[in-house]
């Protein structure tokens, strides 16, 4: 996020209201991914040989021919330009784009499919993780 220290700056004022949403959706750049590592022909996803092949648009990698990525995640708490968010699928220090607040009417109309894999792939991947032991 930007920051000014000039009084009438506009940054002041740039995230009133979004304490109205519960769920925002983040644009990211995926900047830790290795640019020579783009394969923009089918793969298996996670090279899993149990699951099809699919182009660089049939899944959500970081691979992607722009570098970008979109994240849906829940709003906690906005403290000025400091927004506390859980579920956001990025790193820390991730170069953030843009975020928007979720409307429930811009969600998918009409009935939702996806590819069998997907719910293999990701059945746990928001799973709370335990802490570790040291």
């Amino acid at each position: 996020m930007a920051s000014c220290s000039h009084a009438h700056c506009p940054f002041g004022l740039i995230s009133k209201g979004l304490d109205a949403f519960s769920h925002l959706e983040v644009v990211f750049r995926f900047h830790l991914t290795d640019p020579t590592d783009l394969n923009l022909g089918a793969r298996r996803p996670r090279d899993n040989p149990d699951w099809p092949e699919v182009g660089i648009f049939g899944h959500r990698n970081m691979r992607r021919i722009n570098w970008l990525g979109v994240s849906r995640c829940r709003l906690l708490k906005v403290d000025g330009l400091d927004l506390h968010v859980e579920g956001l699928d990025a790193v820390d220090g991730t170069p953030v784009l843009d975020i928007k607040p979720w409307f429930v009417e811009f969600g998918p109309r009409g009935e939702v499919c996806q590819a069998h894999w997907t719910t293999d792939m990701l059945g746990h991947y928001f799973a709370t993780q335990s802490p570790r032991k040291e």
